[in-house]
């Protein structure tokens, strides 16, 4: 493909952006037969499949998400561009774009995050959700200014990035108020038996779980498992069963989910990462990100 049509994507982007064909034909006032062609179109020329169909809605495929991003950027720079032109570029925020793995704690995330954006120089933060392996490939044709990780990057990723540990922290048993009360006594042999929600078993997290309570001696009684620690937590407030939680940001479960301490384990470590292409960080949103976690965060 020597050319692209801009048209072309400017309505697989809508059509991405809206999660909707119909939704796009009220904003870019086109039919919808018209849309459907034009993103055919581009998926010819492309020579690969941008969506897929999951019942009566669209989902983009894993080059759509690819696509997407790319375009998402393009269109920015464009908008940037006729501000600039209109006089309006006086303080423009610096663009700060993100992949956060989706089994990082989106309040571990949100910590790391904020002193990017208190930072004296406007900055607007981008951030992406995605499996590691995905994230990092973006990161290798800089798509990515950073990604943030609760594992390091491993030895059969062949990109060439590094590993910059921010911080670790032990881990929190927490409950809503009855369930807390129950297994905090004698805690942790009152775990026996205790309905949990737990990660999934493709996460570290789950591992060293499994590892402590097989060295307790403990059996829990698996009540449900989760890939989204953000989901665990809403099963959680709703009494379903015990969780865990990096200790770092215990009072912010305990206020956000309305939940209590059953008990921490100081001998599991939760450990962030944050991975870029630079061997010594030097991008001035990611070093305020180091400075304030392992000052504040994880001190």
């Amino acid at each position: 493909m020597e050319w692209l049509n801009y048209h072309h994507l400017l309505y697989f982007w809508t059509v991405a952006r809206l999660g909707s064909v119909t939704r796009a034909t009220e904003e870019l006032y086109l039919a919808q037969p018209t849309i459907s062609a034009q993103i055919r179109t581009l998926e010819e020329s492309l020579g690969e499949k941008l969506f897929t169909r999951m019942g009566r809605n669209l989902a983009l495929t894993e080059v759509g998400r690819t696509v997407f991003r790319y375009a998402d950027e393009i269109f920015a720079l464009g908008r940037e561009m006729g501000n600039t032109l209109k006089g309006r570029s006086v303080g423009r925020p610096v663009r700060f774009v993100v992949g956060i793995t989706d089994a990082m704690p989106k309040l571990v995330a949100y910590r790391l995050l904020e002193p990017a954006l208190r930072m004296a120089d406007p900055i607007r933060v981008v951030c992406y959700e995605d499996k590691a392996d995905r994230l990092l490939a973006e990161l290798a044709t800089q798509s990515l200014d950073l990604v943030l990780t609760d594992a390091p990057m491993g030895p059969t990723i062949k990109v060439r990035a590094f590993n910059h540990l921010l911080g670790e922290c032990g881990v929190t048993i927490f409950a809503v108020g009855k369930l807390a009360t129950t297994y905090r006594r004698g805690f942790p042999q009152s775990l026996e038996g205790a309905p949990f929600l737990l990660p999934t078993d493709n996460t570290a997290l789950r591992r060293s779980l499994d590892q402590w309570f097989e060295a307790e001696k403990i059996h829990p009684l698996m009540v449900g498992e989760f890939e989204d620690s953000a989901l665990v937590k809403v099963f959680g407030q709703s009494g379903m069963g015990l969780f865990v939680g990096p200790t770092a940001i215990e009072a912010e479960i305990k206020r956000q989910y309305g939940v209590q301490v059953v008990g921490r384990i100081e001998t599991i470590r939760e450990r962030f990462y944050a991975i870029s292409v630079e061997r010594k960080l030097k991008h001035p949103a990611v070093l305020a990100i180091s400075d304030s976690a392992r000052q504040k965060l994880f001190e």
